[in-house]
């Protein structure tokens, strides 16, 4: 629910439209065999930080089945490949359901070593329904505006206020987009992406996903296994749990981590004054919540606010110290400022956010079966909140319009692949959003996969944010499809980078393509 940074990275500048010769395997060009190859009419679209961007749009039938039915439209952009040596095309999202990948291709190409880039066409995509692909979903904008309801039902008021949110918004969404809404799920998403490869003239795509993007990948890999030539996936969703018991998860998990925080914390007591207790500075935590519940900061930041502003630290450390500096000004100080300035910076929604939360729900409503019974989820909600409180209410209420969905679900996809090529994964054993066991579960699915697992990592999106080891594994795979292959659990292992230095210490600054990968990552999933 973060705001997403609308951020381009650097790339080579090359002459569009150069001829290379590609290996058999690359996804060669095959512009006479395929007329969709006309479609795509790249122009120019860079920015100072991405020169050589290039955009373009193609149609895609709304309903794959109907191929001369409705079309919609879906936007595209291109780093192109400057090398001799040409690879192919390399599709990248960030995830979501509901992020935008149109400026995650130059992310990943500035990211990446310039002898890789240059090999490759890195192309971004917003998926259906999402950021400039028509028609753009926006069921109920403001559905975050400040203050909501308490999170915690702890009164059927409270409740009663909560349900009725969640209703209006699963309506809303009947309403505008009663047309639609049956056809916005991964399925249809994978087949876009499968259209996306004929008008590129590719026989094959190599596919790079971080954390919702991941699930993208492994079921594009399923219906396609063999357009499949480089597969990538950062942060693991685990399949086996889609949609319902995967978010159930992730409240242990994402209690675990802020946990970590306070641990952090406790250990710069002369800094934040907060104790040296890690439990005693939690109780800190929800005493300020309480209080925020009864009088929320600025007419901003109450309760359920400061749940959306705390929930980014657990997908990235890097955010730690300005958590905790508006925490301990809150406490210490009395002043609410820094908490308010970190709700706008971190958690406060924009018409891109209401756009990405829309397509969420859309895709996670639509993807899976989930419980229409709301003392089911009531029940359920409650027993995780006695063991991990942070986010399990919060959590549920951002999921709940699915139990009033306004559309049938579909069965999920079962993702285990005896017929690709090697296929690379990345795991943080920490991860909150995506945990662990996820990657794990990915890697027994995939047959011939390789598991590169950072031990210690707590971060959500772990290659290209400055761990050189992990990165080694990707740009070895990229160049020449080589993978580790250790036997076990994991392949190999990597060292988690330290946690970061209070933002008074020299060692403040958190790692630039970090911050910036975060920014771009996509929602909760």
């Amino acid at each position: 629910m973060r705001k997403r940074a609308a951020v381009l990275c650097g790339a080579a500048v090359v002459m569009a439209g150069a001829f290379t010769a590609v290996p058999a395997d690359a996804g060669t060009p095959q512009h006479t065999h395929n007329a969709q190859a006309a479609r795509l009419d790249w122009k120019k679209c860079g920015t100072t930080n991405s020169p050589t961007l290039q955009c373009a749009s193609l149609k895609v039938p709304l309903d794959h089945a109907n191929p001369r039915g409705q079309q919609i439209t879906l936007a595209l952009s291109r780093v192109p490949h400057t090398a001799k040596k040409y690879q192919g095309p390399l599709l990248v999202n960030p995830g979501g359901p509901g992020g935008s990948g149109l400026t995650f291709a130059g992310f990943i190409a500035s990211g990446l070593p310039k002898s890789v880039a240059a090999q490759y066409d890195v192309i971004g995509f917003d998926p259906r329904g999402v950021g400039k692909s028509k028609p753009a979903l926006d069921c109920r904008p403001g559905h975050f505006d400040p203050v909501r309801p308490n999170s915690v039902p702890s009164t059927p008021a409270i409740e009663k206020a909560n349900l009725d949110r969640v209703k209006s918004f699963a309506a809303a969404c009947g309403r505008k987009y009663a047309d639609v809404l049956p056809y916005i799920d991964t399925v249809s998403a994978v087949r876009d992406m499968d259209s996306i490869r004929q008008a590129l003239g590719a026989e094959k795509i190599n596919y790079f996903g971080y954390s919702y993007g991941t699930y993208l990948g492994a079921v594009y890999a399923k219906l396609f296994p063999h357009q499949v030539r480089r597969l990538v996936l950062d942060s693991i969703v685990d399949p086996t749990g889609v949609w319902y018991d995967d978010n159930l998860a992730q409240d242990y998990a994402f209690n675990d981590r802020h946990r970590a925080l306070m641990a952090w914390i406790a250990k710069y007591d002369t800094t934040y004054r907060l104790g040296t207790d890690p439990e005693k500075i939690e109780a800190k935590w929800y005493a300020m919540r309480a209080a925020l519940a009864k009088k929320p900061a600025g007419g901003k930041v109450g309760a359920s606010e400061l749940e959306d502003t705390f929930v980014p630290g657990g997908y990235y450390n890097g955010y730690w110290p300005y958590l905790a500096e508006a925490f301990s000004d809150y406490v210490n100080s009395k002043n609410a400022d820094p908490l308010v300035e970190a709700y706008e910076n971190f958690a406060a929604v924009d018409a891109s956010g209401d756009n990405g939360y829309s397509i969420y729900t859309s895709v996670q409503c639509r993807d899976a079966s989930w419980p229409r019974d709301w003392d089911q989820w009531r029940d359920d909600n409650w027993a995780v909140y006695e063991k991990a409180p942070l986010m399990a209410w919060s959590n549920a209420w951002y999921n709940a319009p699915c139990a009033f969905w306004p559309a049938e679900s579909l069965e999920p996809v079962n993702i285990a692949n005896g017929k690709l090529p090697p296929t690379l994964l990345f795991q943080a054993t920490n991860d909150a959003a995506t945990p662990y066991e996820g990657g794990v579960t990915v890697h027994r699915l995939l047959a011939g996969s390789s598991l590169v697992v950072e031990q210690g990592g707590g971060n959500h999106g772990i290659t290209l944010s400055g761990n050189a080891c992990l990165d080694r594994y990707l740009a070895a795979y990229l160049t020449d499809g080589k993978v580790p292959r250790g036997g076990g659990e994991a392949d190999a292992v990597c060292e988690a980078m330290p946690d970061p230095k209070p933002l008074s210490s020299k060692a403040a600054s958190t790692s630039s393509r970090g911050s910036t990968l975060h920014g771009l990552l996509g929602f909760r999933g």
